[in-house]
């Protein structure tokens, strides 16, 4: 009787070491020692080589794989895997958004476990065969928004096209240092996409079905900072306070994923899949926040109540105008027709919604014709 309750998984969990302060990215060369990496690859993307970021990480013996698109495939990974076994590497260190830190979870999961790669997907019974063998990974963030770096999960498109979820605990990066000066940096408009990404963790994540009261605590914390601060972090970049907030939302989000996240992310998880339309994660979330809130309005009422309380719209139902207007004002599209996505292009996406890992947690039953009509009024 105690082997089977044992076996039972935990309620609550969490999570992993978090270094949080202004200039933490100094710790990284005594969290390398600790972790005893001798040689990490140093996992980024073309657009932080270029802003001269990367030169802030001071690390020894290391090699830097940059080859990390928007959207993060199955042949980033391969070529990872490729460099850091070329290059006898024994760690990772993550740097950059949301992309490079789920690349450099799939090159760690792939080094020491067999292909193919799928087999590793939720939707592919994966979690199970997911083992600890797993060369350790730190985390930098250097935008607020994805939570990734105190996240169990890695969504990638494979070659197939399918952008799926990987889940593991053994996926947790080993160390998550979050540096706030990082994002000072950051366009508006990406802070304003990867900042409405957070604030769709913390509303999706405390309206998900599952029980975990900590994890909404958390997020209603979250969720209260970043609307507070995502304007003033767009119309002053510079502002640290704002910067800090804002990254402390993304992180809170991330550490919310334990309770599962809903119709906003199926849906953007599929649309995601479009390579060739490269669509940014965050604004695809911004878009459909509204509508997936109006759908889920009668299925988590006292929820939504709560976080009209706090957010201070008199009634839940003025919930979804209040997001749409603060999506304008910080200068995202309202719409998928405006990023160039047709009618035609939705279809084919309906039943990769449907069966996303995410589906399963929104609070309203999901089905085809839900799905599609979703995606329309996104349209």
């Amino acid at each position: 009787m105690l082997a089977a309750f044992l076996m039972h998984p935990p309620d609550i969990a969490y999570l992993t070491n978090i270094y949080f302060e202004s200039g933490a990215i100094r710790l990284v060369p005594e969290l390398q020692r600790q972790l005893n990496i001798g040689r990490p690859l140093v996992v980024t993307d073309e657009g932080i080589i270029r802003s001269g970021l990367l030169d802030q990480l001071i690390v020894s013996n290391f090699s830097v794989f940059h080859q990390v698109e928007t959207n993060p495939t199955e042949s980033s990974i391969m070529l990872g895997l490729e460099q850091f076994r070329a290059e006898e590497c024994d760690g990772l260190i993550a740097f950059g958004g949301g992309s490079p830190i789920d690349v450099a979870k799939g090159i760690a999961l792939m080094v020491h476990h067999a292909l193919p790669l799928e087999q590793y997907s939720v939707q592919n019974g994966g979690i199970a065969k997911i083992t600890s063998n797993l060369p350790p990974v730190i985390a930098i963030p250097t935008t607020a928004g994805t939570g990734s770096e105190v996240g169990r999960a890695a969504l990638l498109t494979l070659a197939t096209g399918n952008k799926v979820g990987f889940l593991s605990p053994h996926l947790l990066p080993k160390a998550a240092v979050c540096d706030p000066l990082l994002t000072v940096t950051m366009p508006s408009i990406l802070t304003a996409a990867t900042g409405m990404d957070a604030i769709s963790h913390c509303i999706e994540t405390f309206c998900s079905h599952r029980w975990n009261p900590v994890a909404e605590a958390i997020a209603l914390d979250g969720l209260a900072r970043g609307i507070s601060h995502i304007e003033i972090a767009c119309n002053e970049p510079e502002n640290r306070q704002a910067r800090s907030e804002m990254m402390l939302c993304a992180l809170e989000g991330g550490l919310t994923f334990q309770k599962g996240l809903g119709a906003v992310h199926s849906l953007s998880h599929a649309l995601g899949s479009l390579t060739e339309k490269r669509l940014h994660h965050g604004t695809l979330n911004a878009i459909f926040l509204p509508h997936v809130l109006r759908f889920n309005q009668g299925f988590c009422r006292d929820k939504l109540e709560r976080i009209a309380h706090l957010l201070g719209p008199p009634r839940s139902n003025d919930l979804p105008e209040f997001i749409e207007a603060l999506t304008r004002r910080v200068g995202l599209p309202s719409n998928l027709g405006s990023l160039g996505v047709k009618k035609q292009d939705l279809e084919p996406l309906v039943s990769k919604a449907l069966n996303d890992h995410c589906t399963a947690t929104n609070p309203r039953p999901l089905d085809e014709p839900s799905v599609r009509a979703l995606y329309l009024e996104a349209l």
